[in-house]
């Protein structure tokens, strides 16, 4: 999972740091730090940041996990 947030439109509402403190956090009042990979085991905390954030700012990217294909075997 990648998420970016965009601080030009970041209010400092702080919803995101409340509902996933391990990805979110707030430095100071107003600048939001965030890890822009956090691990896959935050990935319902950080989708509900997303969804909290009163201005959008939050764009999380679910990269797929993609899988080798299955070999048929020889009948």
């Amino acid at each position: 999972m990648r998420v970016v947030v965009d601080l030009s439109q970041c209010q400092g509402y702080a919803q995101c740091a409340f509902l996933a403190p391990d990805a979110f956090r707030m430095h100071g009042e107003e600048a939001l730090m965030y890890d822009p990979g956090p691990d896959d085991t935050l990935r319902e905390q950080v989708l509900r940041a997303a969804a909290a954030c009163p201005v959008q700012a939050i764009l999380v990217d679910q990269l797929e996990v993609r899988e080798a294909p299955v070999e048929a075997s020889p009948s």
